[in-house]
């Protein structure tokens, strides 16, 4: 038998009857190999299910499921699931994504069993019983090398019952269609051990053997989430920046869209605080300042109902080459707007320089940074994934026409 260790984290072949009899570890990256040399998709070998889909599963998916698979590529730009490591929460879209089908009537049922699961997950202790362990994949590199991203389970602690499961209207060619945005807690379990696995694979399942923390959800309801602060709470250029060309591309849209008239970005600028922070209650843009720039200001909503209370927070916008980095001026010029108990948001084309960025996070200046690449990704979130979608959203709500800016 080989090493786990050096089988899983690389990304060379592993025999695949070697991985039918090794531990699922978080993290780890797994390929199959035949024995003739030919790659082979590891899910099967790992955990018995079908080869193809993001959807894959063990039993019946009308009826009773005993083990779920969801795979993802994540590079979607208009399904784009997203793991959020520092909260252990999973987005996950579901498989109707083509015009002209019921929303619960895809070929691998993907979102039905979605809407099964989460049925039953909300039906207390009784119900959590029918939730199959849920196991998360994303390619690696190659389409036949996958990450285990970890165990799940339905929902978010965090999260209304009406958020958990929501489905959502995407328009294609004109046509209009509806698909499920799941979110799923990762469990804090670094390690699926075989027995349990092979006990589910041949329809004994011995719980005992499963994490300690899927066996406390199934019991409580409680999630205990696999969280991973970042080690550095600042991010580098590159980490703010587009990762592709495509991203790229939307960020240059939207610049190009406001050259000449940069000032009026910061109504593009107040739409995109809205999109990261839904609980701002009113966000105005106010008149221009003697540097041309404009500036927002707005309140947050913490609370609801006759509880609430509302935070005021102050926005600058930086229309700019992602050449230019927001520095110690624009920076400066921000902070100097917050009174005690505000915040300030900085929405930026470009990205904060690694030495201002640092600087904010240790003097523990309370700013949110929305920078180029958090820019695409909201877009991307919001039914916006593409260039030619990007570019309809500027012209119809942004017009040249400064007047139609109000």
């Amino acid at each position: 038998m080989m090493d786990d260790r050096s089988m899983l984290t690389s990304a060379k072949a592993g025999l695949v009857d070697e991985l039918s009899a090794i531990d699922l570890q978080v993290d780890a990256v797994y390929v199959g190999t035949r024995k003739d040399g030919a790659p082979a998709d590891p899910l099967n070998a790992l955990l018995k299910v079908a080869n193809q889909g993001g959807f894959r599963y063990r039993g019946e998916a009308r009826k009773k499921l005993n083990l779920l698979v969801l795979k993802t590529n994540m590079d979607d730009p208009d399904w784009p699931d997203e793991l959020d490591p520092e909260t252990g929460i999973f987005t996950y879209y579901g498989d109707n994504k083509v015009p002209g089908v019921d929303l619960h009537g895809t070929k691998k049922f993907g979102n039905l069993i979605l809407r099964t699961i989460f049925e039953h997950s909300r039906a207390g202790k009784v119900g959590r019983q029918l939730v199959p362990p849920i196991f998360l994949f994303a390619r690696a590199g190659t389409s036949r090398a996958l990450r285990f991203l970890g165990l799940a389970v339905p929902g978010a602690s965090d999260l209304d019952a009406s958020e958990e499961l929501v489905a959502i209207w995407r328009s294609t060619n004109g046509q209009r269609f509806q698909n499920y945005r799941a979110r799923f807690t990762v469990l804090d379990a670094a390690r699926m051990s075989r027995a349990w696995v092979d006990s589910i694979i041949a329809e004994k399942p011995d719980h005992s053997l499963a994490p300690a923390a899927w066996q406390l959800w199934r019991k409580t309801g409680k999630r205990r989430a696999l969280v991973a602060p970042r080690t550095l709470e600042y991010r580098s250029p590159t980490e703010q920046l587009p990762a592709d060309g495509a991203s790229s591309a939307i960020v240059e849209a939207i610049r190009h869209h406001f050259i000449g008239r940069e000032h009026a970005f910061e109504h593009c600028a107040t739409a995109l605080a809205q999109m990261m922070i839904p609980q701002i209650a009113a966000l105005d843009v106010t008149r221009p300042t003697r540097d041309g720039g404009r500036d927002g200001i707005g309140q947050l909503r913490v609370g609801s109902g006759p509880s609430g209370i509302l935070v005021d927070f102050a926005l600058e916008a930086k229309c700019t080459s992602i050449t230019t980095g927001v520095g110690a001026k624009e920076m400066s010029r921000l902070i100097s707007r917050l009174r005690h108990r505000q915040f300030g948001v900085i929405v930026t084309t470009s990205y904060v320089t690694p030495q201002i960025y640092k600087e904010i996070k240790e003097d523990q200046h309370p700013i949110v940074v929305i920078a180029a690449r958090d820019i695409v990704e909201l877009l991307r979130r919001n039914g916006r994934g593409s260039l030619e979608a990007v570019r309809t959203w500027l012209h119809d709500e942004f017009p040249a026409d400064e007047k139609a800016q109000g």
